[in-house]
């Protein structure tokens, strides 16, 4: 061949995107089997030397359209499975965030003010979590996946007060020493309301995509120093999911204007809540 050989013209083919999946046969007078191996090397599917009779060569190249064309096909069917499986992917992921949304909304529906204050967590998890993303303390246990469960989690905290009596869930007083111990339960039925969801839905505990919210729901008023409920967890022992909802709920309260107290601001919420809560 003038200019360029058969090796370089295949390399040239091979090398575009528009002519890269194109068949192409050798037919060739060099006989030797370093040529050979070379015409395969640079991307050629067969290797035909001279002398060489024409129906073999039809006979070759109709297989290997045959194996072009069945690649085709294979190739479609890989990317229309795949295409079912992203869609499936999708599907079962909006399923999660409505049942989410479904179980936070029944708690919303007992306390008019719970919307707002679960909107605002919400929004201050997400930002503490990516922020200990960071550091690297934590970097082995905060990624995007964990931080997207943990903020759609997030609204789940409180969940367990349907089980609250109306007269102290919707007290605009302070609470009594004994309403406050009726309300700490609270944690308990939250632990309770996910876990018979999850029973429902037939998910394992430990893989279910409701296990962060689980966690929230039951540990997020435990406190650094012990003093918390329901288990009096300490430090680390309390699950990072709660150590960080824990933060948001309590920042929140402080910030927020309620009929037995100001709304503080926000240098003394920090000041508040530093010697209890902590990453």
């Amino acid at each position: 061949m003038p200019g360029i050989d058969g090796f370089e013209t295949c390399k040239l083919l091979k090398g575009r995107a528009s002519s890269q999946s194109i068949p192409v046969i050798f037919v060739s007078c060099l006989g030797e089997y370093l040529d050979e191996a070379k015409g395969f090397e640079v991307g050629g599917v067969d290797y035909i030397t001279k002398p060489f009779n024409p129906l073999i060569i039809m006979a070759r190249v109709k297989i290997h359209l045959a194996l072009y064309d069945q690649n085709q096909v294979l190739e479609e069917k890989v990317l229309a499975r795949t295409h079912s499986l992203v869609q499936r992917s999708q599907d079962l992921s909006d399923t999660q965030d409505v049942t989410i949304f479904a179980l936070a909304t029944l708690a919303e529906y007992r306390d008019n003010e719970m919307g707002a204050h679960i909107m605002r967590t919400q929004s201050y998890v997400r930002v503490l979590a990516q922020y200990l993303m960071t550091q690297p303390k934590f970097k082995n246990h905060l990624n995007p996946e964990v931080i997207d469960i943990l903020y759609k989690s997030a609204p789940l905290h409180d969940i367990g007060k349907v089980g609250a009596p109306d007269h102290i869930l919707l007290k605009s007083d302070q609470l009594t020493h004994d309403e406050f111990q009726t309300m700490k339960k609270h944690t308990i039925y939250g632990l309770e309301v996910i876990t018979k969801s999850e029973q429902t839905l037939g998910v394992d505990p430990k893989t279910s995509f409701l296990r962060y919210a689980r966690e929230i729901a039951y540990t997020h008023h435990e406190k650094w120093d012990g003093s918390g409920y329901p288990q009096g967890l300490a430090g680390e022992d309390i699950p990072l999911s709660g150590r960080i909802m824990a933060i948001a709920d309590v920042y929140d309260a402080l910030i927020s204007k309620r009929a037995y107290k100001p709304a503080f601001s926000h240098l003394t919420a920090i000041e508040r809540k530093r010697s209890t809560f902590r990453p």
